[in-house]
């Protein structure tokens, strides 16, 4: 069975209802305040089964112009349209404004039903098509047929049947692959059920039992029931009407305008990139920060539209624009919208969103427009190496890269592939994929190179940098799940080298003895004259008169030379003053089997300062063994 939405449009009181109610047998005017005015206030929706597998869902919308609303909500999704006119009135003002809602959200494929062809004279019919004909050259519907029927009589019912049929058969079906994606249009209560939504499912397949998330709020349910054009179903297909009973999600929670997806697979956006088309019937220019009326979907916000390219678009022409709404919606990149003049209330324009994630731009950005063409053009490789490229050094996902291009996965995977291939992009990372340009990955080694060098600059004693203070030199906006990686490439590029957690500058394989500098041999001195009692950091610092830092630094090399020995904290001994008292400690205890910490300072002359760390020293050496309060020779 073929899935396919069939719409109406079409102005007031021409018989669009009555139509779908010849065709299906389905009075789709259900409230009460629609019996007594006798007019479509909401939309209505009805089944139409054709022979040759053709299954429409049926959407009637209203035709007064204090409803475009609710008409623009009935538009989503439609796949095939009948254009009412009554043959009895002909054109009029909400049939020129349908007409180019249906153009601006992209419905492409229909035919113009002419009712009321009882109530007009025969030779009268031929005088009103060719007025129609001429009405709709540069549309959609120029080539499309022309059916005089009459809901009363029955006339034309057979004809306009087999139109539809021919239509359907060339018409495609939307796409079952990827998340499932549900714009609401109408919310209500069953009893025993609790909350129902109905829409037109966009994309995908949606089951019992699939959690779900409603969208822009966030509530999170479950799929409790599916029904599809009025049967109970366990699964609902892109191209269906469906109503959905919603579990956890309270009938006050939901409202037309959200959208049903997975629950944690799409998020919201308050700014869209897109193509705008100013209608030429459009009364004046459309300037730089106007406020409309933006309509995608079921929803309706107001946004403030900020022009790229110049300063006002003239009726009939373009330009690429960027949406900034007020309230947050869910957008995928090729969605169609259209705007709204607010005063006075009327269609303006629209056109396709055409990156949902944008960051802010800089009007006239030669950068910016040339990613806008590139989806506008479908060019999938060129859009997926411009987002990354513009990405700078944060990198983007592949996620991200399929969310704002609009692609499938399946050509954003190609696309991915045949520019790593070429080398103008690089995988960073594997969970998530994380992909930066080429000249972002040289960017940020050339930055950690650098980075190397002032640290190496600001401490001439140390060899190299320890790979965690590297690694925080990472740009905040980039990842520091790109270090690994670029550190990887820079060491076979033999620009660095690492040795465990030390990275050095490419050449250098140590640095110069520090002893053998005036300072260095300084503190060698120092430390040596001073014996069993040495001077602390600071106190080296002060008495060689130099920086406390610049110290540390000498020390640190002098002690990779083992120029020296650190005890504890800021005590170091010359290794020939440590080699002493081990020895002493060593005979001791070879003689007397085990030493007092009273002892120890006896036998060495140490006071409480220096006894302690270097007690606790040797047996961190493993040289003693602490039993209470006594230390023994520690066992092989």
């Amino acid at each position: 069975m073929k899935h396919l939405i069939l719409g109406t449009a079409g102005h007031i009181d021409h018989g669009k209802t009555s139509l779908v109610k010849a065709l299906t047998g389905t009075d789709t005017d259900r409230l009460k305040e629609e019996k007594a005015r006798g007019i479509t206030i909401e939309l209505g929706f009805a089944h139409l089964e054709l022979p040759g597998g053709i299954a429409f869902g049926v959407v009637d919308v209203p035709g007064h112009e204090k409803f475009v609303r609710a008409m623009v909500a009935g538009v989503a999704g439609m796949d095939l349209v009948m254009l009412v006119i009554a043959a009895d009135e002909g054109i009029m003002p909400q049939t020129r404004e349908h007409l180019d809602i249906l153009r601006l959200l992209g419905v492409r494929c229909g035919l113009v039903a002419l009712t009321k062809s009882d109530l007009v004279e025969p030779d009268w019919l031929p005088l009103v098509q060719e007025e129609v004909r001429e009405f709709v050259v540069g549309t959609f519907l120029e080539n499309a047929p022309i059916i005089p029927v009459s809901s009363r009589t029955g006339a034309g019912l057979d004809d306009l049947k087999a139109e539809l049929s021919q239509l359907a058969e060339g018409a495609s079906e939307k796409k079952r692959e990827g998340y499932f994606r549900l714009p609401v249009d109408r919310v209500f209560t069953v009893a025993g059920f609790g909350t129902v939504v109905t829409g037109t499912l966009l994309a995908g397949e949606i089951r019992v039992g699939d959690e779900l998330e409603l969208l822009p709020v966030g509530h999170r349910g479950r799929v409790r029931g599916i029904q599809a054009h009025g049967a109970k179903s366990e699964i609902g297909q892109a191209g269906q009407r469906l109503a959905v009973n919603l579990q956890g999600i309270d009938l006050d929670q939901a409202h037309r305008g959200d959208v049903v997806v997975p629950a944690g697979q799409f998020r919201t956006t308050r700014r869209v990139d897109v193509r705008l088309d100013h209608l030429a019937s459009a009364p004046r220019d459309l300037k730089h920060r106007s406020i409309v009326r933006f309509h995608s979907g079921t929803s309706e916000v107001t946004a403030q539209i900020i022009l790229l390219e110049c300063n006002a678009v003239a009726p009939g022409s373009s330009s690429y624009a960027q949406l900034r709404l007020d309230e947050p919606l869910l957008l995928v990149s090729g969605d169609p919208y259209l705007i709204r003049a607010t005063s006075p209330s009327m269609t303006i324009g629209g056109g396709i969103v055409l990156d949902p994630f944008p960051p802010a731009r800089r009007r006239r950005s030669e950068e910016a427009l040339k990613l806008l063409e590139s989806l506008d053009a479908a060019e999938h490789q060129k859009t997926c190496g411009l987002i990354v490229a513009q990405s700078l050094l944060s990198g983007v996902t592949f996620d991200e890269i399929v969310l704002r291009s609009g692609i499938s996965r399946k050509q954003a995977e190609t696309a991915l592939q045949g520019l790593l291939a070429a080398g103008s992009l690089v995988q960073m990372a594997r969970d998530p994929r994380i992909f930066l340009s080429k000249p972002a990955v040289t960017s940020l080694k050339e930055l950690l190179v650098e980075e190397l060098a002032v640290y190496l600059a600001a401490n001439p004693l140390k060899e190299g940098i320890s790979k965690e203070e590297l690694k925080t030199r990472i740009p905040r906006r980039s990842d520091q799940r790109f270090f690994l990686p670029l550190l990887a490439e820079l060491e076979k590029e033999g620009k660095l080298t690492v040795e465990r957690d030390l990275v050095r500058q490419a050449g250098v394989t140590q640095v110069a003895a520090s002893h053998a500098s005036n300072l260095g041999g300084y503190i060698s001195r120092l430390l040596a004259e001073r014996g069993v009692e040495p001077p602390t950091v600071k106190e080296l610092a002060d008495l060689v008169g130099a920086a406390e830092k610049e110290v540390r630094d000498h020390l640190a090399v002098m002690l990779r030379n083992g120029a020296v020995v650190r005890v504890s904290g800021d005590i170091y001994y010359a290794p020939s003053v440590l080699q002493s008292i081990e020895e002493k400690l060593l005979t001791f205890l070879r003689e007397k089997k085990e030493i007092t910490p009273g002892e120890f300072r006896d036998l060495t002359g140490l006071s409480r300062k220096f006894m302690i760390p270097l007690l606790e020293y040797f047996d961190g050496k493993k040289l003693t063994l602490r039993m209470g309060d006594k230390r023994v020779l520690r066992g092989k």
